[in-house]
């Protein structure tokens, strides 16, 4: 089965190691994705309300170039550096999401990236 990788430049650039999203089996898989504003290169200033929502602007532009979107969301991963920061996540996620949510799990981060509170991965239908 064919695979398409996925890319756009409306989100932040992807290290040599991973791409943005692979769209294959009818599905896009989204890398793990930081609250990284694509103009700038750096993480958004904030706490984790602003990341979610950066991290959720640049899913969605992964998605939409795959010929998908937000709506389309199946299983996201979440992943915090702070337990603290779950309610805030959770804050944020429901403005994005506030009927019908995909799936979702949570993680610890198990690095300290400096200044990196959240990071999302996602699975959407194509």
């Amino acid at each position: 089965m064919p695979r398409e990788i996925v890319y756009t430049p409306e989100a932040p650039e992807p290290p040599p190691t991973y791409s943005q999203a692979v769209k294959a089996a009818g599905l896009v898989f989204v890398s793990g994705t930081a609250p990284t504003d694509p103009a700038t290169g750096r993480f958004v200033e904030g706490g984790a309300a602003e990341q979610t929502a950066q991290c959720l602007r640049n899913i969605r532009a992964i998605l939409e170039a795959a010929g998908s979107g937000l709506d389309k969301a199946l299983s996201a991963t979440v992943i915090l550096s702070e337990e603290s920061d779950f309610a805030s996540v959770n804050e944020e996620w429901l403005k994005w999401f506030p009927t019908n949510p995909p799936a979702r799990q949570g993680a610890k981060l198990p690095a300290r990236i400096p200044g990196l509170r959240v990071s999302i991965a996602m699975i959407a239908e194509a």
